[in-house]
C-alpha cells in the first residue's frame, strides 16, 4: 500500500526512459495500477506546475494531436493543441514538449499563451506553425514581437497534394476511371512524389513516357515540375537563392491555368510572410514538433490508450517533456 521514495523513483524512470507501464511496474513491485499511480501522479503535477519549466524559452512550435477516436461525450475533444519547446541549448538539447491543450483553435492556443504572462511572451522570438490560419491568428494577437515561421514540410506536402490532385483529374478525364494497374499516370504516381534529384535514369524514363502518352498528360507534366520547383526552394545554396526562389514562385503560380496549381499559389501567397521568413531564420522548422507526436504516439500505443486526460497529459509531459519529477519526489 505504500511505496518508498527509491522505489517511486526507480518507477518515474522506467515511464520515462524504458517504455514500461504502470501495470508492468505494478507487477514487479508486488503491488496494484492505484499503489503505483497514486504515489507517481502527486510528483509529475507538481513538477508540471512548476514555473521554470516556462523560462528561457525562445522559438515555439504547436501542432494539433489525436488523443482519441472515441465518441468525444466520453473523453472530451478529439484533438489536443501540442505546445513545444524548440529552443535547443545547453539545458534542454532536444525540443520538449509544454502542454497539452483540449481543443484545436485558435482560441486554444491564444488563451494558453495569454496565461503564460507577458514575460513568457516577450521571450518567444520564433513561432513556427503548420499552415492553420487559427494558431496563426493567436501568434499575431499574442506573440506581435515573433517571428511567425511556416513548416517547409508543410509547404512541401502543399505543393505535393495539388500534384495529385491534378494526377487524378487527368487521370479520370483520360480514361473515364480512377487509376488502375497499367495506366500510365497511375503507375509514376509514386515518381511524382519523390525529388527528381533522387530519380535513376530508368525512373526519369519513366515519367517522360508517361507525359507524351496522351496529350492531356501535359498538365501533370506542368505541375509536376511547379511542385519540384517548391521542393527546390528549400535546397538552394544559400537561404537568399532560396528567397527568391520563393518570392518568384508567391508571384507566378497564381497566374498558372491549371486551377490547382492556381489554388497552391493563392495559398502560398496567403502565407508569403510566413513561408518567407523561413529564409530569415536559418531554416526554422516545425519537424522537432512533429517528432514529439511521434514519441507521444508510441507512449499512447504501449499504454493501449487512456480514458483520463490528466493522467495522459501527465504521462507525455513525463516522456516528451522532460519532467524532472524526481526532484518531487517524497514520502
Amino acid at each position: 500500500a505504500r511505496l518508498g521514495v527509491r522505489a517511486i523513483r526507480w518507477a518515474i524512470r522506467q515511464l520515462r526512459f524504458e517504455g514500461a507501464t504502470i501495470l508492468g511496474l505494478a507487477r514487479q513491485l508486488g503491488t496494484t495500477w492505484n499503489t503505483v499511480w497514486s504515489h507517481i501522479k502527486p510528483c509529475l503535477q507538481a513538477a508540471s506546475d512548476d514555473p521554470a519549466r516556462f523560462t528561457g524559452i525562445r522559438v515555439l512550435g504547436v501542432d494539433e494531436h489525436v488523443w482519441h477516436h472515441q465518441d468525444r461525450r466520453h473523453r472530451g475533444p478529439r484533438e489536443l493543441t501540442g505546445i513545444v519547446d524548440l529552443t535547443c541549448g545547453e539545458e534542454h538539447p532536444t525540443a520538449r514538449l509544454l502542454d497539452l491543450v483540449p481543443g484545436r483553435s485558435g482560441t486554444v492556443y491564444k488563451n494558453w499563451l495569454e496565461e503564460r504572462g507577458e514575460d513568457f511572451r516577450s521571450g518567444i522570438q520564433i513561432a513556427t506553425l503548420d499552415p492553420f490560419q487559427g494558431y496563426k491568428n493567436a501568434i499575431d494577437d499574442q506573440l506581435q514581437d515573433a517571428t511567425s515561421v511556416l513548416d517547409a514540410f508543410h509547404i512541401v506536402k502543399l505543393a505535393g497534394d495539388a500534384l495529385d490532385e491534378v494526377r487524378r483529374r487527368v487521370q479520370q478525364d483520360t480514361t473515364g476511371h480512377r487509376g488502375r494497374k497499367g495506366d500510365p499516370l497511375y503507375q509514376i504516381r509514386n515518381l511524382l512524389r519523390a525529388s527528381r534529384d533522387r530519380l535513376t535514369k530508368r525512373q526519369q524514363e519513366r515519367l517522360r513516357e508517361a507525359f507524351t502518352a496522351d496529350e492531356a498528360h501535359i498538365s501533370v507534366e506542368v505541375a509536376y515540375h511547379c511542385a519540384q520547383q517548391v521542393r527546390d526552394v528549400f535546397h538552394q545554396a544559400t537561404p537568399a537563392q532560396g528567397r527568391r526562389l520563393a518570392a518568384h514562385l508567391i508571384e507566378r503560380l497564381p497566374t498558372c491555368p491549371i486551377p490547382e496549381i492556381a489554388r497552391l499559389g493563392r495559398t502560398l501567397r496567403k502565407w508569403k510572410d510566413a513561408f518567407l521568413a523561413y529564409f530569415d531564420t536559418g531554416g526554422a522548422s516545425n519537424g522537432p514538433t512533429e517528432a514529439i507526436n511521434g514519441i507521444i504516439e508510441l507512449g499512447r500505443r504501449t499504454a493501449r490508450g487512456y480514458r483520463n486526460p490528466t493522467n495522459y497529459k501527465l504521462r507525455m509531459l513525463l516522456i516528451a517533456g522532460g519532467l524532472d519529477a524526481s526532484t518531487h519526489t517524497q514520502l
